[in-house]
């Protein structure tokens, strides 16, 4: 029997290929928030805080007892064993709380945040290919946005915000680390929806700029730049960062310190522009 949850895009949970998933809003608040923490316990306060926010009613404990039965028989109809016995054992009642005693890479979450651990290990150990590799598996298990079709309280907006922030960051060093390999080219469709999509974002800029210097683009690099500096402007009253103003004179200069490796296909990578 091996249950699988996912929750990088809408909410999936099968188990033997068999869905169990609730439909209702708050029975899939509560197997969101026992997913994500796959193999803990989770407080009957942190749910409860989860479901139903300050407001909770007196009748909270009792409807929660009510939740976790109903999973529990979902989850049973879906394995065919009428004792529910199994399903206890997978939903299991702790002195404190509840556990979803499943592995946390049973979960595309807890898979995701090891892979993501991993390729940011390799990025620091200079093998950017390794490392680009690893955290191109990891952002692949992103199906659309965290819990897209689970109503958050609290708990569960915390942690989606946690899980969007590391999945820019490695979109983020993933690209830097295909910069480092000479991939430039192959880097600029995608890179021009990202600075569609957060017009604000330095690093997705730089890394644009640079993609296209190196692509022959220099008038087009300081497009983009003159582009971010006047949205930052107007919306924020400030320019672009040292870093990246740094990077705009560079390109002006055409530093032969901004010229990337060639395409490589194994080892390591020349150094790239320093971030």
């Amino acid at each position: 029997m091996s249950v699988e949850v996912k929750l990088l895009g809408s909410m999936e949970a099968v188990v033997g290929g068999v869905s169990f998933a609730p439909t209702a809003g708050k029975p899939r608040q509560l197997l969101a928030i026992l997913a994500l923490n796959a193999g803990k316990v989770v407080p009957v306060s942190a749910i409860m805080d989860e479901i139903w926010g300050p407001a909770t009613p007196r009748s909270a404990l009792t409807t929660l007892h009510t939740y976790v039965g109903k999973l529990r028989k979902d989850l049973d109809c879906a394995i065919g064993d009428e004792s529910r016995c199994a399903a206890k054992t997978v939903v299991a009642t702790e002195q404190l709380g509840y556990r979803l005693n499943v592995p946390p890479e049973n979960v595309d979450a807890g898979r995701y945040v090891q892979s993501s651990a991993l390729g940011r290990r390799i990025a620091e150990t200079g093998d950017p290919e390794t490392a680009s590799a690893t955290l191109a598996s990891a952002l692949d298990l992103w199906r659309g946005s965290a819990l897209s079709d689970v109503s958050a309280g609290s708990q569960l907006m915390i942690e989606v915000a946690r899980l969007e922030e590391n999945r820019l960051a490695d979109l983020d060093l993933r690209i830097e680390m295909d910069l480092a390999l000479g991939r430039h080219r192959g880097l600029l469709g995608e890179l021009a929806a990202l600075c569609a999509r957060y017009p604000m974002s330095e690093n997705f800029h730089a890394h644009y700029m640079l993609a296209l210097y190196r692509s022959g683009w220099q008038w087009r690099a300081l497009e983009i730049f003159q582009r971010l500096r006047n949205t930052m402007v107007n919306q924020l009253g400030v320019d672009p960062s040292a870093k990246v103003r740094q990077l705009q004179q560079a390109i002006l200069r055409g530093d032969p310190s901004m010229d990337g490796p060639e395409i490589v296909s194994g080892g390591r990578a020349a150094a790239m522009f320093a971030r």
